[in-house]
């Protein structure tokens, strides 16, 4: 299998990427992101691209893959609507829209977040607006395309977030990390389970579009 990667870069991005360099049966990783991983594996390659609403000059690099795990994004923290909305519907639709193009047989996976509003008229910007890229990425022609929303992210293998507050809380959830998910078992999950399902949901398909933590859970333990 033959995948493409965005926000490799990102805590869940990064944990995805280390699943699909463990798994076997992924041949070939093309990462897109702003800088490089430091990561050297033969089955890895990496392109440096800045501007994530355009991709014409990269249609030759990115046909050919079997599936995309779409795994950038920011808070919404501090955001405008319209600055966040650029960054999470528009960079998204730009690459969906050109992969769905250059590669219809393709899988498509983008991570979301638990509590994100299909309706896309609730009272929560994020939640809205990441309603609003879901419902226009299922909308689009590929073969198959999933929503994960994970609720609470564990980074674990070492895994850090790039943003300070959240390694802080990162730090202080860690010890806690088995009783959070002994008591909360449908809204914590972790790095590792997302991208062992990532890549199972890509190979055999799942049997709906929208799948939430306990799903990823689910779906990640058949893969170990």
């Amino acid at each position: 299998m033959k995948v493409i990667l965005f926000g490799a870069t990102g805590m869940v991005g990064h944990g995805v990427l280390k699943e699909c360099l463990a798994d076997p049966q992924v041949s070939e990783i093309l990462s897109v992101a702003r800088k490089n991983s430091g990561i050297k594996q033969a089955k890895l390659r990496e392109i440096e691209h800045q501007d994530f609403t355009h991709f014409e000059n990269l249609e030759k690099e990115l046909t050919g893959f079997d599936a995309c795990f779409f795994c950038l994004g920011v808070s919404s923290a501090g955001m405008t609507e319209p600055a966040y909305r650029h960054v999470t519907y528009d960079f998204t639709l730009a690459a969906a829209q050109t992969l769905a193009r250059l590669n219809p047989s393709m899988t498509f996976i983008y991570v979301s977040g638990e509590g994100t509003d299909e309706t896309e008229k609730g009272g929560v910007m994020w939640a809205r607006v990441k309603g609003e890229t879901e419902n226009a990425l299922l909308q689009l022609p590929f073969k198959a395309a999933y929503m994960f929303r994970p609720g609470y992210i564990q980074p674990l293998d070492g895994i850090v977030s790039k943003q300070k507050l959240y390694r802080a809380i990162y730090a202080v959830a860690a010890p806690l990390y088995p009783f959070l998910k002994l008591l909360f078992p449908r809204f914590v999950t972790n790095t590792r389970q997302i991208g062992l399902a990532m890549i199972l949901v890509a190979k055999q398909g799942a049997p709906k579009k929208i799948l939430a933590t306990a799903d990823i859970n689910r779906i990640g333990a058949e893969k170990i």
